[in-house]
């Protein structure tokens, strides 16, 4: 498994910026019933995603949806980001392990509509992507070096954010949260550890970088993947592969984590995820390949099908950001995929 996924926003990323070791340290039914959002409390989606005040509907227009394919023959999409500045998606392109250590080399490429993709960043070593909240610098999870990185989208120079926890190299971070006051929290499975050396004692876990330091967030979980902040900034969602399961995290204000419970019990090993501005979570299944779509309470409102096989992670985008990217498919003919939705949602 080589997967994902995802990120989105600082509000100024100081911490991200040198290459420094950084230390230690009753359900109801969504669709039926309109979610009002503000920001207050803890720092959530990034500024201008989510405008405040607005009330929404039912996300999906119907239940069961098909994503229609953009372009596919890539080998193996992750990650994807949207740019807004310049009206374009990001997406890692993972390729076959190479080298003594197995490695997965990865490329970084840009899609611009309606059908044009170039390389944005080669040898980028990328999964999961983010943007800061003023657009200026990508966060990545970056299995190359073991680390959380930015890129700078100007020049396209590489920074990191966390390069190792208590001396320990990390196993192959996959996915990205950011919440818009810069506190960064990241997966950590060991799906593209290739042959390096074990520095986790077998353990694949959650991590948080605040002021440029790291901590454990939870190193329970088997295979944690995808990684996403509803808008609030009042809850974490992890998608746990191994365990075939979402699991729900309370944010304090200050970033820390404080109770778990389990959001989905059953979703077929859980890949990259997103929210939208209701708070809506939306899942992707490397067991069925759909993309399944939650109510804030866990009610499933519908599933997006995009492919057939090989589904990795969802972004929303586009100039209202109410177009869903979806990343799917067999390995050497991973696709991009998209579908119009009801509600904006997080451009990672």
């Amino acid at each position: 498994m080589t997967w994902r996924p995802t990120i989105a926003a600082l509000a100024g990323l100081c911490l991200a910026v040198s290459a420094t070791t950084l230390p230690a340290g009753a359900a109801v039914d969504a669709a039926h019933v309109s979610a009002h959002v503000t920001l207050a409390g803890p720092p959530g989606a990034p500024p201008g995603v989510c405008p405040t005040g607005a009330s929404y509907g039912p996300p999906l227009p119907a239940s069961t949806l098909t994503a229609p394919r953009i372009q596919g023959g890539f080998t193996f999409l992750e990650g994807p980001v949207w740019v807004a500045d310049g009206g374009y998606l990001l997406l890692s392109d993972m390729a076959a392990g190479t080298g003594p250590y197995n490695v997965q080399p990865s490329t970084i490429r840009r899609f611009t509509s309606p059908a044009t993709f170039d390389t944005f960043i080669a040898n980028a070593g990328s999964n999961g992507l983010a943007l800061s909240a003023d657009a200026q610098q990508l966060v990545a999870a970056t299995h190359d070096q073991r680390s959380v990185s930015t890129y700078r989208l100007s020049d396209r120079v590489r920074g990191t954010v966390a390069a190792n926890y208590q001396g320990r190299a990390f196993n192959s971070p996959n996915d990205v949260a950011v919440r818009s006051d810069g506190v960064v929290y990241f997966t950590d499975p060991n799906f593209q550890r290739g042959n390096r050396a074990d520095q986790m004692s077998g353990r694949t876990s959650v991590f948080r970088v605040s002021n440029g330091q790291v901590s454990l967030v939870d190193d329970r979980l088997r295979q944690p993947n995808g990684i996403s902040l509803s808008p609030d900034g009042s809850a974490l969602y992890v998608g746990a592969y191994s365990e075939n399961k979402i699991y729900k995290y309370a944010v304090q204000p200050d970033g820390s984590i404080g109770a778990r419970s389990v959001f989905v019990n059953y979703i077929g090993g859980p890949d990259g995820g997103t929210i939208d501005c209701a708070g809506n979570v939306y899942w992707t299944s490397g067991g069925d390949s759909l993309v399944h779509v939650y109510s804030p309470t866990g009610t499933q409102l519908g599933t997006i099908r995009p492919g057939n096989t090989g589904t990795t992670n969802v972004a929303f985008g586009g100039p209202d950001r109410q177009t869903l990217y979806v990343t799917s498919g067999p390995w050497g003919d991973s696709g991009l995929y998209s579908v119009r939705l009801n509600i904006p949602g997080y451009p990672y």
